[in-house]
């Protein structure tokens, strides 16, 4: 009867034993089992201009002020993926900038992925990755003439990167499956220099706008749409001048024929730098730079000169003014229509 006693006790410990250990082993299921595991590895392609007509890497001045390297991008501080599925619905999910395990069913789906971290870019159309686009929000100037006429003023993109995989196969397997992916930048910068030959003592701010820059770009692969916008900034003074660091999305209809506008007109963009003077004086001027846009579609150095204030408007009035004086750099967010 002891030893009856003593089998049976036995027994009930093992069985709890047991039944422990499976009970932890549900706690992480997915690990110890066949499951779908994928772990994005993501790498950031920091770049900020691509080169076409200039070597800009090559051609640099130090004494610009500025090297180089100084205008490449940071990384995104974080990833949105979607997972377009085989019957037509999508799923978003979000990851850290190293990336992480990507939620995603047994099959094959097409993976898009971009930064999550933007302000003020609109995206559109995320139903299917082949109409995904970004674009960005309106804003107005009120001293500011059309450049071209019926085109949209649309603040700076922020910097913005991309990553599309077409036809992804997830399968279920009992070891993580690593999956490195490239972010590429799909916004560009334009360092654009404003040189004064006369008058610049007399500049209090500066800001400007380029005609004809992409209003959209498409997330899967980085083409532009055909629409065209100006783009407005505000730009920084300097002992030679203006200066701006400017974000697009580069030229419209690229990598198509870029050199043509949708109307089918020739495409031609136009610089504007406005200054207010420290009397409180607006002077505006206009600068034809298409042949310095057309050969960097993406990205690049515009440079123009001869820029001159008189005498005459720079002594005008009866002395200073506030630079902090309402009605100048305001811009009114107007935010786009998604459909």
């Amino acid at each position: 009867m002891k030893n009856l006693f003593c089998h049976l006790l036995l027994s009930a410990l093992v069985v709890s034993s047991l039944s422990g250990c499976r009970k932890d082993l549900c706690f992480n299921h997915d690990e110890h089992s066949l499951s779908v595991k994928i772990d994005v590895a993501a790498d950031w392609e920091l770049e900020w201009e691509r080169t076409y007509d200039f070597d800009w890497q090559e051609l640099w001045d130090e004494e610009w002020g500025h090297a180089y390297d100084d205008l490449r991008p940071e990384a995104a501080k974080g990833i949105r993926a979607v997972i377009y599925h085989a019957n037509g619905s999508f799923s978003e999910s979000n990851l850290p900038q190293a990336g992480g395990r990507l939620p995603m069913p047994e099959g094959t789906h097409d993976v898009l992925l971009y930064n999550n971290d933007t302000e003020y870019i609109v995206f559109d159309r995320l139903s299917t990755a082949a109409t995904a686009t970004a674009t960005t929000r309106g804003v107005t100037r009120s001293s500011l003439g059309e450049l071209h006429a019926g085109e949209r003023t649309v603040n700076q993109p922020d910097q913005l990167y991309g990553c599309y995989d077409e036809e992804y196969t997830a399968q279920r397997t009992l070891q993580p499956v690593p999956y490195p992916v490239v972010m590429h930048p799909l916004t560009y910068t334009y360092y654009i220099r404003y040189k004064f030959d006369k008058g610049l003592q007399y500049v209090a701010l500066a800001r400007g706008a380029l005609a004809g820059m992409a209003e959209s770009v498409y997330l899967s692969d980085g083409h532009t749409g055909d629409q065209a916008a100006t783009v407005l900034f505000d730009c920084v003074l300097t002992d030679w001048g203006v200066e701006t660091q400017m974000q697009s999305f580069g030229v419209p209809n690229y990598p198509g024929d870029h050199y043509t506008r949708a109307d089918g007109s020739s495409a031609h963009y136009l610089l504007n730098l406005e200054v207010r003077l420290q009397n409180g004086k607006i002077l505006s001027y206009e600068f034809d730079v298409t042949d310095q846009v057309n050969g960097q579609p993406r990205g690049g150095v515009i440079s123009v000169d001869g820029i001159v204030v008189s005498d005459e408007d720079g002594t005008e009035g009866s002395g200073g003014f506030d630079v902090d004086v309402d009605g100048w750099g305001d811009q009114i967010d107007i935010p786009l229509p998604i459909g």
